[in-house]
């Protein structure tokens, strides 16, 4: 039994598994975003959001920590000079999960992980949308219905729509050549 157990073993030994996360934290800090599945994006993001965080203060001592993590001098270079900045205000959860679906070979359940602050497009700002009608099915509707009767008759009567106050053109009858040879 697993009890108590957290950690996700991912069917690896541990050397290969600590290898993996961090080959697989020096793309993500490199290039932002990466593909994978989402086991290893769970895991992955256990694993390098103390080193985001780590990275907040710069100095060599923290430096010395994340390099012996990740073994790659770039990633520690690029998560020191440029992400350490832009995440320096975020309290944390720096990273993002979006399911992509299933893999074609293995059926496996496939994901995007990236870093939050970098995704230009889910921080733009939305434009808010005006209040959308929605038609209700059922009998929800008949009951609506039968209670916005009794109101429409006590309402004053509305005159019919005459054409002139339609947006559409007016349609100009034009006699049938027949009519024309007759006269």
């Amino acid at each position: 039994m697993r009890h108590q157990k957290k950690i996700n073993h991912l069917g690896r030994t541990s050397s290969h598994r600590k290898a993996m996360l961090s080959n697989m934290a020096a793309s993500l800090i490199l290039h932002k975003r990466i593909t994978t599945t989402v086991a290893k994006a769970k895991a992955l993001r256990t694993f390098v959001e103390p080193l985001i965080t780590k990275s907040k203060e710069d100095s060599t001592h923290s430096r010395r920590v994340v390099f012996s993590y990740l073994q790659n001098k770039l990633a520690v270079t690029e998560l020191f000079r440029e992400v350490s900045k832009k995440i320096a205000e975020r309290p944390g959860g720096y990273t993002r999960i979006l399911k992509t679906g299933f893999r074609a070979g293995d059926n496996a359940d496939m994901c995007i992980i990236e870093l939050v602050d970098y995704n230009e497009t889910m921080m733009a700002p939305r434009e808010e949308k005006g209040k959308t009608s929605r038609r209700r099915r059922g009998t929800t509707a008949k009951k609506k219905a039968t209670k916005a009767e009794p109101e429409a008759k006590t309402a004053e009567p509305v005159e019919p729509a005459t054409p002139e106050s339609t947006d559409a053109e007016p349609v100009k009858e034009t006699p049938a050549p027949e009519q024309e040879e007759q006269k």
